[in-house]
C-alpha cells in the first residue's frame, strides 16, 4: 500500500487455541499471542497454516485477528491469513482483517481447484488492488497444489504495486535471493519453512515465518541477531539447537504424529497452554506424550532457551 512499507524480523505463524470440544478459545488464544510478544516475537502471523486457517470460519478469522491485535497492543504488527480458494471471499476476508485492525495479508495461492498460472495471478492481482493493507503472497505450492509463482512472477507483481511482500515456503532455499533480484528494499523477503532457517537469512530473507516459532522464538531471535550481525558462529550453534525441534518431526522418534500436536504438548509439558487441535488433526497418544516428556528431559533444549538455561 504506502511507499516504505517495511515488515522484517522473527514472526511466529501463531497456533490457534482451541477447546475439547473445537471451539475457538479466544482468551487461551490472547494469552498465547501476547506470551510470543513478551518473548521478543517481531510479529505475529494469525490464521495462517499453523493456525489450521482451513478448518475456520471467516467470523473466526476475523476474531481471531481482533484477539491478536488486542494482544500486540501496538507492541508489534499483526499479519493475517485470509487467502481461500475464491478471490471474491479472499477480498472480503482481507477487508474484514483490515477493519480488524490487521497491518498486512498473507494470502495463499489459490488451492484445490489447481488454478493455472494466470488464474492465480489474476487472482492476487485482483486481492492486491481491493486490499487496504499490504499483501504478503504466501508462495507455498506444496500445500496449495497450485502452480508455483517463481521469482519473476513475484517481482512483476511488485512493480505492479499489488503486493509488497512474500513467504517462501519451498523445500529449498534459493528462491529467497532470487525474490530479492526482483524487487526493492520495500519488498519484505521471509524464509517461510522450517529446514533451513539460517540458509534462509544469510541468504537475505528479512524474517522468518514459521510454526516452530511457537515454541522456539526465544532461540529463532538469537539466530535473526547473529545473522544480522554477521556472527556465523553463534548463528550455527542457534540453528542446531533449532534442528532439534525438527528433529522429531522429520525423524519420527515418537512415530506418526502431527507439528501442530507436537509444539501443543510441547507448551503444555513447559506449563504453558497448549489447546487443541480440530479434527481431523489428533493429539499425541499418552504414550507419544511420555515419550515426547522423556525426549525433552534428555535434552532441556527443548525445553526452550531460557527454560533450558534455567534447568539444572
Amino acid at each position: 500500500m504506502s511507499d516504505g512499507f517495511s515488515l522484517s524480523g522473527v514472526f511466529p505463524a501463531s497456533l490457534t487455541m482451541f477447546d475439547e470440544a473445537g471451539r475457538l478459545d479466544e482468551p487461551a488464544s490472547r494469552t498465547h499471542l501476547e506470551s510470543l510478544v513478551d518473548a521478543g516475537a517481531h510479529g505475529l502471523v494469525v490464521a495462517g497454516t499453523s493456525g489450521e486457517f482451513v478448518a475456520m470460519t471467516s467470523d473466526e478469522k476475523v476474531r481471531l485477528v481482533a484477539t491478536a491485535v488486542a494482544a500486540a497492543a501496538g507492541r508489534v504488527p499483526v499479519v493475517a491469513g485470509t487467502g481461500t480458494a475464491s478471490t471474491a471471499e479472499t477480498v472480503e476476508l482481507t477487508r474484514a482483517a483490515a477493519d480488524a485492525g490487521a497491518a498486512a495479508a498473507l494470502v495463499i495461492l489459490p488451492y484445490y481447484m489447481r488454478p493455472h498460472r494466470e488464474e492465480v495471478l489474476a487472482h492476487l492481482r485482483t486481492v492486491g488492488a481491493a486490499s487496504p493493507v499490504p499483501v504478503l503472497v504466501y508462495n507455498n505450492p506444496a500445500n496449495s497444489g497450485t502452480t508455483e509463482l517463481d521469482a519473476v512472477d513475484i517481482g512483476m507483481l511488485y512493480r505492479e504495486g499489488v503486493v509488497h511482500g512474500v513467504k517462501s515456503t519451498f523445500p529449498t532455499v534459493h528462491q529467497v535471493p532470487e525474490v530479492i533480484d526482483e524487487t526493492g528494499p520495500d519488498f519484505a523477503v521471509f524464509y517461510g519453512g522450517f529446514m533451513a532457517p539460517l540458509s534462509g537469512l544469510a541468504e537475505g530473507a528479512h524474517g522468518w515465518i514459521s510454526g516452530v516459532l511457537n515454541v522456539a522464538v526465544t532461540e529463532a531471535l538469537a539466530l535473526y541477531d547473529a545473522v544480522r550481525a554477521g556472527d556465523l558462529a553463534t548463528a550455527r550453534h542457534w540453528a542446531a539447537v533449532i534442528r532439534q525441534y525438527r528433529y522429531l518431526y522429520t525423524r519420527r522418534p515418537l512415530g506418526q504424529v502431527g507439528d501442530l500436536a507436537l509444539y501443543r504438548a510441547m507448551l503444555e509439558l513447559r506449563g504453558q497452554h497448549g489447546g487443541h487441535c480440530r479434527a481431523p488433526l489428533l493429539p499425541l497418544t499418552a504414550e507419544q506424550r511420555a515419550e515426547l516428556e522423556r525426549l525433552m528431559a534428555e535434552n532441556p533444549a527443548l525445553f526452550g532457551a531460557a527454560r533450558a538455561a534455567a534447568r539444572p
